[in-house]
C-alpha cells in the first residue's frame, strides 16, 4: 500500500530522498535555472517562517497570481506547511473576478508575481477586507511603492530565517499537526452558470486522487513536466504541484506565456497536459505551415498523413498495416512526422493528454497519427480532476476513459454522469445549499454532464446536460459536438451552435484573426482591424466553404444551415466563455438573443451591439450590421 501523507510532508519525505534532484527549473533571461529539492525545501520553510512571523496562522488563506513560478508554488506549500489554505487565481481575470474570489475566500495573504500584478491587488485593497500582506516576486519597479502591507518575498524568507533561529524546530511542528483532512486548496470553479464556487479539497483528496493517477498511467521520477496551464485551474495543482511533491520528478517553468512554444521545443518534455484549445493552436500552426509551404512539400505532407490516417484507422481496429503502408509510414516518420512533434515540442514525450473541455475528433486523430500518444483524461473541480483516462492501446476520440481503479462511476437521471472516488471535495466554501445539490444522499457526485458508459467500459460524455437538446423536430441536439467539428478548421478560433426547440442548426463563428490574417494578406486583401477583417465579403466565403467541409461529416439534421461572423472574439472579459475556454452558452443566449431571433426568421443581417469589458471593468460598445450567410448545399431551411 502507497503511503499516505500530507503535502508538507512529501515535501520532507524529497529533502531528506531527492535532495540533490532537481525539483523544478525557471527559465530567466533565456537560460534556465535549477532549484535542487534541497533548494525547493529551504525556501518552502524559510517563507512558512516568515509568514508565522509576519502572523498567518492555521486556517488562514493565501492567494497567488501571476505566471507559473517556482516561488508562487512555494508559496502555496508553504501556507499549507501551516495548515493554512491555498487560494490561486487566473492571472487575467478582471477586477471584478478578482475581487469576488479574494473577498470570498477571505483571503489574508496575496502573492503577487510582479508590479502588474500588485497594482491590481492594490487597486482592490478596499474591498478586501480580510487583506493583511501583499507579498511580491519580482522587485523591477517596486522600488517607489510605499505601503505598510507590501513587502517582497526575499523580506519575507530573511525574516523567516530569523525566526527559524529563533523558533528552532517550529516549521517540523507545524507539518506535523496537519491531517489528511485539513483543507489543502480553494480551487475554484469557471463559473459557467454564474459566479465561481469554491471547492475546498483537503490534503487526502489531493494525495488519494495522485495515488490514483501514479497507478493508471506511467510516471517517472525522471520525468520533464512543464507548467505553462494556469495556476487556478485544479489540473495545474493537481499534476504541477501535488504529483511533482507524490513522485519526485522536475517542472520547468518557461519563461513567459509568449515563450511557452519556443520553450516547449527546447525542453521537450517526457509528459504533456492541454486543454483542447492548445491542441487546436497546435494544430492550426502545422496546417499553415503546410499550405504555406512549396508544392512538393505539400505534396509530401498530404500523402504522408493520409498513410498515417490508413494506419491508425487499422491500429484502432486491431487490424494489421500492411507492408507497403508500413514502409510509407516508415518514410513519413523521417520526412514529416518526427520534424513536425520536434517542431511542437513533442519529440520525447510518453504520453500527452488533453482535458478541461472536449477535443474534436478530427484534431484529436490528427495528432495520434503523427505519432504522439494523446489520450483523454476526464475529471471536474470538485473531483480533485480526476474521474477517467485512456490507457495508451484504447485511445479514442469518442470516449473519455476508463474510470480509473477506485473510481466508480454510474448514469442517473436523465443521463448524467455520477461519480464516487476519494477526490470528492468536502464541499463549497459557505455554500451548503450548492454543496448539497451536488452531492446526493448516498455521497455521489453529480457531474452535470450527459453520458454513458460503452459495452468495453469507457465513459462516452455527450455534453453538458443541460445543453443537450432536441430539434424542433425531435433529433437529438448536442451543440459541443458541431461546434468540435467547425473548430478543426484553422480558421474558426471558436463557434457556438444553437438549434434546441428550431428545425436547424445555426452557429456563430468567431475567426481565428492570425490564419485569416496571413490568409487575407497572401492575396492582397487590406483591412484594419478584427471586425473589418471578419466582415469582408472574401472571409465569409471562405468560412462557408470550411462549415460546408464539417457538414459533410455530420448527419443532414446536424448540418448547419445558416452563420454569421462575429465582430469580436468570445472572451473571458466579457462573461463570454470560462478562463478555461468553455462557452458560458447561457449567457451567449441571453446575450446575443438578437442574432438568435434573426437565424430562424429568415433575415440576411442584423443589427449586432456588443459590450466589450477593458481589464480595469470600463466597458464599451461595438456596434456593426452583420450579414447573415446561408450555406449552400444543405436543404432549405424552414
Amino acid at each position: 500500500m502507497a503511503e499516505t501523507l500530507t503535502l508538507p510532508r512529501y515535501l520532507l519525505r524529497n529533502a531528506r530522498q531527492h535532495a540533490a534532484r532537481p525539483a523544478i527549473r525557471e527559465k530567466d533571461r533565456g537560460i534556465w535555472q535549477t532549484y535542487t529539492w534541497r533548494d525547493y525545501h529551504a525556501h518552502v520553510r524559510d517563507t512558512a517562517l516568515g509568514l508565522a512571523a509576519l502572523g498567518f496562522a492555521r486556517g488562514d488563506t493565501l492567494s497567488v497570481i501571476g505566471d507559473n513560478r517556482p516561488r508562487l508554488y512555494w508559496a502555496q506549500v508553504a501556507a499549507m506547511c501551516l495548515g493554512g489554505v491555498s487560494v490561486p487565481v487566473y492571472q487575467d481575470s478582471i477586477a471584478k473576478e478578482l475581487a469576488y474570489v479574494l473577498d470570498h475566500a477571505e483571503v489574508s495573504v496575496v502573492v503577487a508575481e510582479d508590479q502588474e500584478q500588485v497594482d491590481k491587488i492594490l487597486a482592490l485593497k478596499d474591498q478586501l477586507p480580510a487583506l493583511k500582506l501583499v507579498l511580491y516576486e519580482d522587485p523591477r519597479g517596486m522600488s517607489q511603492y510605499r505601503s505598510p502591507t507590501l513587502r517582497s518575498l526575499d523580506e519575507v524568507e530573511e525574516l523567516g530565517r530569523r525566526f527559524g533561529a529563533e523558533h528552532p524546530g517550529y516549521f517540523e511542528a507545524e507539518i506535523d499537526k496537519g491531517q489528511l483532512d485539513d483543507v489543502a486548496l480553494f480551487a475554484y470553479t469557471s463559473g459557467t452558470t454564474g459566479s465561481p464556487k469554491g471547492a475546498m479539497l483537503t490534503h487526502r483528496n489531493m494525495v488519494e486522487t495522485g495515488h490514483t493517477l501514479i497507478k493508471s498511467e506511467d510516471i517517472r521520477l525522471d520525468d520533464d513536466w512543464l507548467a505553462y496551464l494556469p495556476m487556478a485551474w485544479v489540473g495545474d495543482s493537481l499534476y504541477t504541484l501535488v504529483i511533482n511533491l507524490m513522485v519526485g520528478f522536475t517542472v520547468n517553468c518557461p519563461e513567459s506565456p509568449e515563450t511557452v512554444q519556443r520553450d516547449l521545443r527546447e525542453l521537450g518534455p517526457t509528459a504533456v497536459l492541454a486543454p483542447p484549445r492548445i491542441w487546436e493552436n497546435m494544430l492550426t500552426s502545422v496546417q499553415v505551415r503546410a499550405s504555406d509551404s512549396s508544392r512538393l512539400k505539400r505534396w509530401v505532407f498530404d500523402t504522408s498523413r493520409a498513410a498515417a490516417e490508413r494506419g491508425e484507422i487499422l491500429r484502432s481496429e486491431g487490424k494489421a498495416v500492411p507492408l507497403g503502408l508500413r514502409l510509407r509510414l516508415a518514410l513519413g516518420e523521417f520526412f514529416v512526422y518526427g520534424p513536425v512533434r520536434d517542431q511542437l515540442g513533442l519529440r520525447r514525450a510518453r504520453w500527452a493528454y488533453t482535458g478541461g473541455a472536449p477535443l474534436g475528433p478530427d484534431t484529436f486523430r490528427f495528432f495520434r497519427e503523427f505519432g504522439v500518444n494523446l489520450k483523454q483524461v476526464y475529471g471536474s473541480t470538485e473531483l480533485t480532476g480526476l474521474v477517467s483516462l485512456q490507457p495508451d492501446d484504447e485511445a479514442n476520440p469518442t470516449t473519455a476513459g476508463r474510470p480509473c481503479p477506485g473510481i466508480e462511476v454510474k448514469i442517473g437521471e436523465r443521463g448524467e454522469v455520477l461519480v464516487k472516488s476519494a477526490g470528492i471535495f468536502k464541499g463549497y466554501f459557505k455554500n451548503d445549499e450548492a454543496t448539497r445539490e451536488m452531492l446526493d444522499p448516498d455521497g455521489w457526485f453529480r457531474t452535470g454532464d450527459a453520458g454513458f458508459v460503452d459495452p468495453r467500459g469507457h465513459l462516452v460524455i455527450i455534453d453538458r446536460a443541460k445543453d443537450v437538446g432536441a430539434l424542433a423536430d425531435g433529433t437529438a441536439f448536442a451543440p459541443q459536438f458541431i461546434e468540435n467539428k467547425l473548430k478543426f478548421s484553422p480558421y474558426i478560433r471558436e463557434a457556438v451552435a444553437f438549434g434546441h426547440g428550431h428545425p436547424f442548426v445555426t452557429a456563430m463563428i468567431a475567426i481565428d484573426p492570425s490564419t485569416v490574417g496571413n490568409w487575407a494578406e497572401r492575396r492582397g486583401l487590406a483591412y484594419t482591424s478584427y471586425a473589418d477583417l471578419s466582415q469582408k465579403a472574401e472571409v465569409r466565403a471562405l468560412v462557408a466553404d470550411e462549415i460546408r467541409r464539417g457538414n459533410e461529416t455530420l448527419p443532414e439534421a446536424q448540418k448547419v444551415r445558416r452563420f454569421l461572423l462575429l465582430t469580436k472574439d468570445l472572451e473571458a472579459d466579457d462573461a463570454e466563455m470560462t478562463r478555461t475556454r468553455k462557452v458560458r452558452r447561457r449567457h451567449v443566449v441571453e446575450k446575443y438573443a438578437p442574432v438568435i431571433e434573426a437565424f430562424y426568421s429568415g433575415r440576411d443581417a442584423v443589427e449586432l451591439s456588443t459590450v466589450i469589458t477593458y481589464e480595469d471593468g470600463r466597458q464599451g460598445t461595438l456596434r456593426a450590421t452583420v450579414r447573415i450567410e446561408d450555406v449552400e448545399g444543405v436543404a432549405a431551411h424552414a
